[in-house]
């Protein structure tokens, strides 16, 4: 029999799966019945219920039928039924499953006609049934005929019983037709039966369960990711306690594994408790952003070789703590030393925690200097990995990993779009392929041009965004340390991979990088700053 859906739906009835098997398993040499088990399915509007399911419905040949399967112990006293779990844990039925199963049967009937009309509802022969796949009945009652009820020897030649159901509602019909007493209708159809023809059975089960497909428009997509994502970086908060109660930690993990986030939060707490802090980095543009973003009392937010120049200002001859991010871009002895003056204690005895990524971002502002790196750990700070990632869909990780062999971290903030790929021969084809891929991504449905950036390892001036149409350019933004300050803003924005380093935007188009043959820095820096839509335009090396 075939099985609607081919898989069960999720469910922690153990006897509902277990009559699954025994349905798809029955009348596998009877095609020509069309027989179809539709599995959970849920009535809308019921006669005195807000909301129905009923376990199974089969149609095909031999008619429409619910099958009520109750799994464990079941017991009926004094007219109220109920069944016991393989806990021991009873449950009050509100009415008995017969009386489930009929009433099931009736509101989809009524609803068939309802929708499709007497002419197709009244082609099928109407019945129910109930399984108790776990226990043994051998109980008579008024409520039910045996030929209703299927236990666990039932369940066992569960085809047998069915052809028995069958049989018996055929021959209740018959009697309401009046045919004559005593006559057999066999369920079994052939050309003495006309049962409902392969058309009509294949309406009413696109009907009951239509195949639906419709697009979700991009911007749903980001506002269900965002919500993820927040749930991931409130679950990187725990970290936050392990690095509060250790002087000095060496915090380290891919791109999108929160570590900005980290750090400004470390800010936020450490700053509250009254300290004054320094959060330094070597990008001017994350400066700038940075500080526009979180002005808080006792926070100096400053370029790390800037260190002392940004003490003096706030009045200050040393900070008390020190946190440092995008500190793979530090990790040169020279940029050491001006920390290492301002902060109280020194690096040897301060308080500062070093938030990198040395694996796959280091050398974009210089070469990273062993010697560096072994000095900071030569200072036994803690060590805290940092693993789940909390900005990138699995498409966008699964791609740079692929294609980088980069670690990105695991977990990631979902499902999301898949990731597009492009190869433009000349800088005129790389064009056209942006222009096109930005009016996909700003469609119907689609995102505001505010959470889209461009990136490439060019000035615009050089990159193929130079020759998109004057109206498309006269609307982008091309960032610069200032202009940053109010990232993102409401239009299209550019900006030279290098300068973006730390930052991220809902959707990214990189262009003009080569296909990597061999990853580069610039490559993982660019492909990972995309939370939920990332294109690439690959051109001919230069």
């Amino acid at each position: 029999m075939r099985m609607l859906p081919s898989t069960p739906y999720r469910t922690e009835s153990r006897a509902e799966l277990k009559v699954f098997d025994r349905l798809r398993a029955a009348f596998a040499d009877r095609g020509d019945w069309h027989l179809t088990a539709l599995h959970s399915l849920n009535l809308p509007s019921h006669a005195y219920k807000r909301f129905g399911e009923i376990d199974f419905v089969l149609v095909g040949r031999p008619g429409l039928f619910v099958l009520e399967v109750k799994g464990g112990g079941v017991a009926c006293h004094d007219g109220l039924w109920s069944t016991i779990n393989r806990h021991g844990e009873q449950q009050i039925l509100r009415e008995s499953p017969f009386r489930q199963a009929e009433s099931a049967l009736h509101a989809l009937a009524a609803r068939l006609e309802r929708h499709l009309g007497a002419a197709v509802a009244g082609r099928f022969p109407l019945g129910y049934g109930v399984i108790f796949p776990d226990c043994d009945w051998d109980l008579a009652g008024a409520e039910w005929d045996r030929a209703l009820l299927a236990d666990t020897r039932a369940v066992r030649n569960l085809e047998s019983w069915l052809t028995g159901l069958f049989r018996y509602w055929h021959q209740r019909a018959a009697q309401r037709l009046g045919q004559a007493p005593g006559s057999r209708p066999d369920p079994r159809p052939d050309p003495r039966w006309a049962g409902p023809d392969p058309a009509t059975i294949a309406t009413v089960i696109d009907f009951l369960r239509p195949e639906v497909e419709v697009a979700v428009p991009l911007h749903v997509q980001v506002e269900e990711i965002a919500e993820r994502v927040s749930a991931l970086t409130a679950d990187q908060m725990r970290f936050l306690d392990a690095i509060d109660a250790n002087p000095r930690v060496l915090c380290s993990g891919g791109a999108g594994t929160g570590k900005t986030f980290l750090a400004l939060e470390l800010a936020r707490r450490w700053a509250a408790a009254g300290h004054q802090v320094l959060l330094a980095c070597h990008s001017p543009w994350l400066r700038h952003w940075l500080a526009e973003r979180f002005a808080l009392p006792n926070l100096t937010v400053a370029l790390a070789d800037k260190a002392q120049v940004a003490a003096r200002r706030a009045g200050i001859e040393r900070f008390d703590a020190l946190i440092v991010d995008e500190g793979q871009d530090l990790l040169r002895l020279a940029l050491l030393d001006p920390l290492d003056r301002v902060l109280t204690g020194g690096l040897d005895r301060g308080r500062w925690c070093w938030f990198q990524d040395t694996n796959n971002q280091a050398g974009l502002f210089g070469p990273a200097e062993p010697d560096a790196l072994a000095l900071l750990a030569s200072l036994s700070p803690t060590r805290i990995p940092l693993t789940t990632n909390c900005r990138n869909t699995r498409q966008i990780i699964a791609v740079v990993q692929h294609t980088l062999g980069a670690d990105m971290g695991v977990r990631g903030s979902g499902d999301g779009p898949a990731v597009i790929s492009h190869q433009a021969r000349t800088e005129a084809e790389a064009s056209q392929i942006l222009a096109a891929e930005i009016d996909r991504l700003t469609g119907p449905g689609g995102l505001a041009p505010g959470e889209i950036s461009l990136l490439s390892p060019l000035p615009f001036s050089q990159s193929s965004a130079a020759l998109l149409p004057a109206g498309r350019i006269n609307s982008l933004v091309v960032l610069d340390e200032y202009a940053l300050r109010r990232f993102p803003p409401p239009a299209l924005t550019f900006a030279e991979i290098t300068a973006f380093k730390g930052l991220e935007n809902e959707a990214v188009i990189v262009i003009d990088l080569p296909r990597p043959t061999v990853p580069t820095p610039l490559h993982y820096v660019a492909l990972s700053r995309a939370r939920t839509c990332l294109t690439v335009i690959y051109r001919q090396p230069f």
